[in-house]
């Protein structure tokens, strides 16, 4: 028999296909799926899928925010629908890439390794790149770009440690560099020097 689960709720099946409608939640079979390893070479294709979609929703929002500063908001609607469409795909595949989403504690260990192998390993090479080319706005925005990384690195460090705590902890982010804060908020961004007219809130 084969194990199945629903990705809404969790519900688990055993049997050939899935049920019509999950008797937990009620959704449909379409969102079942099974839980058995992909091949190598098919999680890599899917992986590969999840980054395509994943660049296609940022991409679009892009084009909408473009379009909305053209006068045009039907087609910045459009391109908000689209982009929103691509993130239910990538959400969807992301399902099932095995190890992806783990426990919160596993999650913040792979966040927390994520961003300190983008800052040692990424952006090195990257930022020698721009400096060969003599683009000095590019080689600005990536070195902000990896201090902003150790500093996301910091905070997933913190939060592991403070896991079983009880702080609430308001988040605010740097519009330009990505710097993330927790707490009171400075006069500039510690890394590109914006002001906090430049802090979005995170809800």
């Amino acid at each position: 028999m084969r194990q199945w689960k629903c990705a809404v709720c969790g519900y688990p099946h055993q049997g050939q296909r899935p049920p019509d409608k999950c008797p937990q939640c009620r959704a449909d079979l379409n969102r079942f799926i099974l839980l058995e390893p992909l091949p190598p070479a098919l999680e890599g294709l899917v992986r590969q899928a999840f980054a395509g979609e994943s660049k296609a929703q940022a991409r679009n929002q892009a084009f909408a925010r473009q379009a909305q500063a053209e006068d045009l908001p039907q087609v910045a609607a459009l391109f908000r629908a689209v982009a929103e469409a691509e993130r239910v795909h990538a959400a969807e595949y992301l399902r099932y890439l095995e190890g992806v989403v783990g426990s919160t504690e596993d999650n913040l260990r792979a966040a927390f390794e994520s961003e300190m192998a983008a800052k040692q390993e990424h952006y090195p090479p990257i930022i020698a790149a721009a400096i060969k080319a003599r683009r000095p706005d590019l080689e600005w925005a990536l070195i902000r770009a990896r201090d902003v990384e150790g500093r996301h690195a910091e905070l997933y460090k913190r939060a592991l440690s403070a896991l079983a705590g009880d702080r609430e902890v308001v988040y605010h982010v740097c519009e330009v560099c990505g710097y993330v804060f927790d707490g009171a908020l400075p006069q500039e961004c510690p890394v590109c020097r914006s002001g906090p007219e430049q802090f979005k809130k995170i809800e």
